[in-house]
């Protein structure tokens, strides 16, 4: 067995105490709201982040909800949004940011429109599209290392493509403090799904963060990660002996992805198994490219694999 087979697994941790509709105090000068949409996805809800006192930024304001809104603005009352940070445009991120750049005037910030890692091959869909927040349109878009600042505090721009093309954390590095969207979750892994994401970028962002030296990371779902070096280790540890597993599956003589799923997700809830062939599919489309896997034309959910 390898080093990195023996390597420290990630440690999730499910404990988590939403308080949807409250802001929380989670860091200083931070305070977090949940959004009231938990569903497998989405753990408990999206988390939405306020940095700063009198004059503040909103990172991730969630998804169109008249609720979360009104929290929102009731947390915002008596102080000056200066800017709205997206860390990336899926609809429990992104949507609600533009009623609350009309509402408060703040500049709107994030990576960029949406968009898919990859073009999609003849005649595929791309299973993420409802989920997509297509009408995005940062009125400043960031590129990796760009500041944003305002009344005592400044967020540094770190890109970590992977889960979506245009994902984007967010670092107060005066205080060790990333907000790492949904690359870095305590809870669980995040979902990489083709063509929406891909695992290439998702590997090399883990190891952009490890060349970090964050003490915590708050994430756009459940509570926060609190040892993000070991953790990421674990998480890419992870990512890697799960590639590893499908290609043994395709070894041993599976050929299809949901021949694959039955096998490595056996005790997964059935209503993640849509995800789970997407995140093989995004495993598999890195085992062709290495060419330990081959299939014929594109890699594809129908596919059919074979090892190399």
């Amino acid at each position: 067995m390898s080093d990195e087979q023996t390597a420290e697994m990630p440690a999730f941790n499910t404990v988590f105490e939403p308080h949807h509709g409250k802001a929380v105090p989670v860091a200083e000068g931070v305070e977090r709201i949940t959004v009231n949409n938990p569903s497998p996805f989405t753990f408990h809800g999206t988390n939405s982040y306020i940095v700063g006192d009198r004059s503040v930024c909103v990172i991730d304001p969630g998804p169109e909800d008249d609720a979360h809104f009104e929290a929102l603005m009731a947390a915002l009352k008596g102080r000056e949004v200066t800017h709205i940070a997206v860390t990336h445009t899926h609809r429990d991120h992104s949507p609600l940011a533009r009623r609350l750049k009309a509402a408060t005037g703040a500049v709107l910030v994030g990576e960029g429109p949406h968009r898919t890692a990859r073009l999609l091959h003849d005649g595929e869909v791309n299973p993420f599209a409802e989920s997509s927040d297509t009408e995005f349109l940062p009125d400043i878009a960031l590129g990796d290392g760009d500041v944003i600042a305002g009344d005592g505090w400044q967020l540094k721009t770190v890109l970590t493509p992977g889960h979506a093309a245009n994902h984007a954390a967010f670092a107060l590095e005066d205080r060790g403090i990333l907000f790492s969207g949904d690359h870095v979750m305590a809870w669980a892994t995040s979902i990489v799904a083709p063509p929406d994401g891909s695992m290439g970028a998702f590997m090399a962002s883990l190891d952009r963060l490890l060349e970090r030296d964050d003490r915590i990371y708050l994430p756009g779902h459940g509570g926060p990660v609190s040892e993000p070096p070991a953790f990421v280790r674990g998480l890419r540890t992870h990512r890697r002996m799960r590639e590893r597993s499908v290609y043994e599956r395709v070894r041993s003589g599976d050929r299809l992805i949901a021949d694959i799923v039955k096998v490595l997700y056996a005790t997964t809830d059935p209503r993640l198994h849509g995800a789970a062939a997407l995140s093989v599919l995004a495993h598999l489309e890195e085992l062709v490219a290495k060419g330990m896997v081959k299939t014929e034309g594109p890699v594809r959910l129908a596919g059919v694999f074979e090892a190399a």
